[in-house]
């Protein structure tokens, strides 16, 4: 019975791996045979503010404007300088308001059984269409260190007894999308960046001071963000074998 009770394991793990290869060589040959892509950015137009700490649990969380940003147009234009060198990239219209009213992804591996939330907008809400490929970029969620959430583009405070402490976000998420049967190919987070931040979360951050005017008015803090999109984007679209001749 020992016997057969190994033999059993050992053909289910043989099928589970096999199984992943096939996937893995599906994705592969889909993204193979993309051409022509669209690309579209709705990480939103609003900054959080999550206080944390010891002096920071049972406030309401705030956010503010950054919609003179252009940080969706900042990353469609840094997306298509590093798409271009594989894909046709063409632009595509759409109502970035749909797309960033879609709060339902965490920082989770891929799971593309799962219905995704963004399927239908591309088919619905996105012109032109009829391209090989639309890649999508959305806010996406990462837990700070007492628990609560942190999304998309913020500024984390957390307060201790000695001292404070700030980090800047920019949490997103990259998906591709097929155009013609919109099933999703492949989908992504970013993931952290090497930093010195007290804090860690489940994405690109970096540390800055505790204290700010004001997220929407500081030129410091859209810098700050700026280069997390900038480092960030090419490793996520890298590591998606979206880049060069992969």
């Amino acid at each position: 019975m020992r016997r057969i009770a190994v033999l059993w394991i050992g053909l289910a793990f043989a099928s589970a791996v096999l199984g992943a290869a096939a996937a893995f060589e599906t994705r592969t040959s889909r993204l193979q045979a993309i051409k022509t892509v669209g690309i579209i950015s709705a990480i939103g137009e609003e900054m959080s503010l999550t206080q944390a700490g010891l002096t920071g649990f049972g406030k309401t969380g705030q956010s503010a404007s950054i919609s003179a940003w252009g940080l969706d147009e900042f990353i469609v234009h840094q997306a298509t300088k590093l798409l271009s060198g594989r894909f046709r990239v063409q632009p595509v219209s759409y109502r970035r308001v749909a797309f960033a009213a879609v709060r339902d992804s965490p920082v989770t591996p891929v799971n593309l059984l799962r219905s995704d939330p963004f399927k239908e907008l591309v088919r619905s809400d996105v012109s032109p269409q009829g391209l090989d490929a639309y890649i999508v970029i959305t806010r996406a969620k990462s837990k700070l260190g007492n628990g609560r959430n942190v999304e998309g583009v913020g500024l984390a405070e957390y307060r201790t007894l000695l001292a404070d402490y700030g980090l800047i976000h920019a949490l997103y998420e990259v998906r591709v999308i097929d155009g013609k049967s919109f099933d999703v190919i492949e989908k992504r987070a970013a993931a952290p960046l090497d930093n010195t931040a007290t804090m860690r979360i489940a994405g690109p951050s970096g540390a800055v001071d505790a204290t700010f005017d004001g997220p929407a008015s500081s030129e410091r803090l859209r810098a700050a963000i700026a280069d997390l999109i900038t480092r960030s984007l090419p490793v996520t679209l890298g590591d998606m074998h979206l880049l060069g001749s992969q």
